[in-house]
């Protein structure tokens, strides 16, 4: 046997011994201690969002060109996934409370660095490393769902990831009223106060992680990550949907503050920041496609979830002729993005839960992947074929997530193909 298949043996091995533990649990995870998980995770991914809406403005202190402001999102998110690869793993032996409190202390000195940046390259490296530590959002996730039980380990992910879109989501509502009131930088002053506070809280509230014998080296460790990625075909497919789904949330994200911040609209940014909350309308399926995905039925779900991903985009068109349009269109696009990311966690979840965090990071490498994609794209195409030019990009990645998803569906699990 090679190495790579006994590091996968060593990984069943832990996986069997710990379905053995989570059996003997019935109780799924109190409803206080899973808000907190949600708020964290919320807090902690808004982090990495803060930028867009104010992307014109830190563009103009920088003298950042607009065919490259995102960049900005780009560094952020590639730095995301080295996160992902390099840090999330530690929480399958690592204690997961002290990881996760230590990466909170961190990340609130990174915010810091931004806030106080006085020359692009400084405002770089912060932006790096806020992407490099929120990956905090994952070992959260990954923790939420060990401690649940199997029975409700779907509905568990579906809420902590409720809490992590609407972080992202509300990220623009939060960032531009406050950059309206005391400019941009304070929009990080403020997260790094309240990154603190929460560090504080958790430390009381999270119950002890316990430790698991490290039984591969720290080289081994990473890669199991690409033998899980090989065995299990549950994880490879819907990686994939991850990265899509993604590349289209970025899409319409990214460039959405400069066709609502230039004439003829002119909007303030507190204004623009308020289609956040109507994005996080969507939020509210999310634990309701985990409650889906533990009754068996995740393929129906993702399959719905990616017909309204395809159809959002004709009220999204209609920016430039109306703005409730626009906002009917972005809560179908969030609530589709979002009843697959939550269907698609559930279920690689359910695979192997001693290798939660590998599980989680693997997975969420290709949501960084398809973030940064659909922010580059969308930028460039804005600037050369403007926000029509934006949808018809949107709409040709959504129809390319269905038809991957068709073409797949046949390659999962059978007890996954309903």
């Amino acid at each position: 046997m090679n190495r790579q298949n006994t590091q996968y043996s060593i990984t069943s091995a832990d996986s069997k011994r710990e379905e053995k533990r989570e059996a003997r649990r019935t109780s799924p995870l109190p409803a206080s201690l899973t808000l907190l998980f949600a708020v964290a995770a919320g807090l902690s991914v808004a982090n990495i969002y803060f930028a867009q809406p104010l992307l014109d403005m830190i563009a103009l202190e920088f003298g950042i060109q607009p065919a490259s402001i995102g960049s900005m999102i780009t560094i952020t998110q590639i730095c995301y996934a080295l996160g992902l690869f390099f840090l999330v793993p530690l929480g399958d032996f690592l204690n997961q409370k002290r990881l996760v409190l230590a990466h909170m202390l961190l990340t609130a000195i990174a915010l810091i660095i931004v806030g106080t940046a006085s020359e692009k390259s400084l405002l770089l490296a912060g932006f790096a490393l806020v992407g490099l530590l929120a990956v905090v959002v994952q070992v959260l996730v990954a923790f939420a769902s060990k401690l649940s039980s199997p029975a409700s380990r779907g509905q568990t992910v579906g809420m902590v990831t409720s809490g992590i879109v609407i972080g992202i989501l509300l990220a623009r509502t939060f960032a531009g009223i406050v950059s309206d009131l005391a400019g941009w930088r304070a929009v990080y002053y403020v997260s790094a106060a309240l990154t603190l506070l929460l560090a504080a809280i958790l430390f009381r509230a999270l119950p002890g992680s316990h430790r698991q014998p490290m039984e591969l080296s720290y080289p081994q460790l990473l890669r199991s990550m690409l033998a899980l990625f090989v065995h299990e075909p549950v994880l490879r497919i819907r990686a994939i949907l991850c990265m899509l789904i993604f590349t289209v949330f970025s899409i319409l994200w990214t460039p959405l503050v400069l066709p609502l911040s230039a004439p003829p609209l002119s909007l303030a940014h507190s204004v623009i920041g308020l289609f956040g909350l109507a994005g996080a309308a969507g939020a509210i399926g999310a634990a309701r496609a985990g409650r889906l995905a533990d009754r068996g039925f995740g393929q129906r779900t993702t399959f719905v979830a990616l017909l309204i991903l395809i159809a959002s985009w004709l009220p999204i068109s209609l920016l430039q002729h109306s703005l409730w349009a626009l906002a009917a269109g972005i809560v179908i696009l969030d609530l589709a993005v979002q009843a697959v990311h939550v269907t698609n966690q559930a279920m690689i979840l359910s695979a192997q839960s001693a290798a939660g965090s590998r599980l989680t990071a693997t997975y969420m490498i290709f949501y960084s992947i398809g973030s940064a994609a659909g922010a580059i794209a969308s930028t460039v195409v804005y600037a050369y074929s403007g926000w029509s030019g934006v949808c018809v990009l949107g709409a040709a990645v959504s129809t390319l997530t269905l038809l991957f998803w068709s073409f797949t569906k046949h390659h999962m699990p059978a007890a996954m193909r309903s």
